[in-house]
């Protein structure tokens, strides 16, 4: 209906544990008939995830719109489906040299008498992946490449306030796989938070900070390994002598793609006191160009549903009563307070303070709270007093200012004079620190992440090692007890 997910969430048709056990148990018994699935295997899933997404673009492009209300095929194409399709191929490519034994070198003198030590990468089992809304397709199916091409089996829990584009998955994959590989699961909330309970080998999820840590109570239960992937305020930090009109180009860029509804969207900017005004100025063109209209443009994303879109209006609320400058920019002076869709224009909050939802809160938004510096260590030293974002973006090309952010700043991933593309690096581990994630993929990293890393020693029985520390303890153990120390 084009809602954007209104009411979705809580009245989805919620799918009962013992069913999701049921199924979970079809997969583990696969896995454990067909442990450690030769490479011709792992390569064939992979490409038929390729062909599942490269079959059907149109289909997916039509349900991630029917789920936003807008969102623009080109946004689609761009975000959901050539990711999954490039990360199949990157994964193709690389897969020979991934599943390779990792060399290691054995100490003195077990080296000397013929040992050998390395790294056996192992499938864990089955991996559980919980998607959000955002990005339902790259967020589900690309680590699903890189936990088949590690010899996995796989069970998803999809996002319900994207029904259409969840329920197309759902069916395709089906199609194109068996339920002793990988089982997709759609339900509402109840199951979510039951699929979290699940005994898994491996669970991968992607949302909110504040839901992980409900998601991490349930693993735990089970003690089950996770990576998760969070969010968090992720600043942009521009330098006095930046080029501040190009700085401030990709900067919106990044803030209005999918109407800031990325989690490593900027999330507020510093900008230097005598820039400021030169900073909104060039905001406003961007939009002018751009957007020069809000309300029916393909271009502009939807906010996703009316509860979200709310959140949002009411953090601009309450940046307003204490005290902030709002500047809208809406090119076309449009009332957006009828329409049929979630559309909020692109906001700028001026003289943020702390005490503020906006500073508080991961924004998820169009919206960019911009403050102001006049000595540049402050604000490294405002980034470290702040829990560690999942990203940092700094634009200028003083290399004493570079140095001062990668040496004496911590987040997951940094970016210099361009934001959100290091995620679609390859070869770039994406992940998080601290409350913005745990572990991380992507790649060759993705393939490391959701295999066992297995220490493996091969002896040999020419000299008898374990002879040379063996008692009677003396002078001459002690000695070799030090050489094999």
């Amino acid at each position: 209906m084009g809602l954007g997910g209104v009411g979705i969430a809580e009245n989805y048709p919620e799918v009962s544990k013992d069913t999701m056990l049921s199924k979970l148990d079809i997969l583990k018994n696969s896995f454990t008939a067909n442990f450690n699935p030769d490479i011709k295997e792992r390569i064939d899933r992979i490409k038929r995830i390729q062909s599942l997404v490269e079959e059907n673009i149109d289909s997916f492009h039509k349900a991630l719109q029917s789920d936003f209300g807008t969102r623009h095929e080109q946004l689609s194409l761009l975000s959901d489906t050539m990711p999954v399709i490039n990360n199949a191929k990157d994964a193709l490519k690389h897969i020979h040299n991934w599943v390779k034994p990792e060399k290691r070198k054995p100490n003195f003198p077990l080296g000397l008498l013929g040992s050998k030590a390395y790294v056996q990468y192992q499938p864990y089992g089955v991996v559980g992946i919980i998607s959000p809304w955002n990005f339902p397709l790259t967020l589900s199916l690309a680590p699903l490449i890189e936990v088949f091409a590690a010899g996995n089996n796989a069970m998803m829990k999809l996002s319900e306030f994207v029904p259409a584009t969840s329920e197309l998955t759902e069916e395709l994959v089906n199609k194109f796989f068996n339920e002793k590989e990988v089982v997709v699961i759609n339900g509402g909330p109840k199951t979510s938070q039951d699929f979290a309970g699940l005994p898994f080998d491996h669970l991968l999820f992607t949302g909110s900070t504040n839901v992980a840590r409900k998601v991490a109570a349930e693993a735990a239960v089970n003690l089950v390994p996770m990576t998760l992937e969070l969010g968090g305020k992720s600043p942009v930090i521009v330098g006095p002598n930046a080029k501040l009109k190009k700085s401030v180009d990709k900067i919106m860029m990044g803030k209005l793609l999918n109407a800031g509804q990325i989690c490593i969207s900027p999330d507020y900017t510093f900008v230097h006191e005598k820039s400021e005004n030169n900073f909104v100025e060039h905001a406003r063109e961007f939009v002018q160009k751009n957007y020069p209209t809000i309300k029916n443009n393909p271009d502009y994303t939807s906010i996703i549903h009316l509860n979200h879109y709310e959140r949002l209006k009411s953090l601009v609320d309450d940046a307003r009563d204490k005290g902030a400058k709002i500047v809208e920019i809406n090119p076309a002076n449009e009332d957006l307070s009828q329409q049929e869709y979630h559309k909020m224009v692109p906001t700028i909050i001026l003289n943020p303070t702390d005490d503020m939802k906006v500073m508080k809160e991961e924004i998820f938004g169009p919206i960019l709270p911009v403050k102001t510096y006049s000595n540049f260590k402050d604000t490294i030293q405002y980034v470290n007093k702040n829990p560690k974002a999942l990203a940092l973006y700094y634009f200028g090309d003083d290399k004493r200012e570079m140095e001062e952010i990668l040496n004496n700043t911590s987040s997951g991933q940094v970016a210099i004079n361009e934001v959100l593309f290091q995620f679609s690096m390859h070869d770039l581990p994406f992940g998080g620190v601290g409350p913005s994630g745990m572990g991380s993929y992507h790649g060759h990293d993705g393939f490391k992440n959701f295999s066992h890393k297995r220490a493996v020693l091969k002896g040999q029985n020419l000299i008898d090692a374990g002879a040379l520390v063996s008692a009677p303890f003396n002078e001459s153990t002690e000695k070799n007890i030090k050489r094999l120390s």
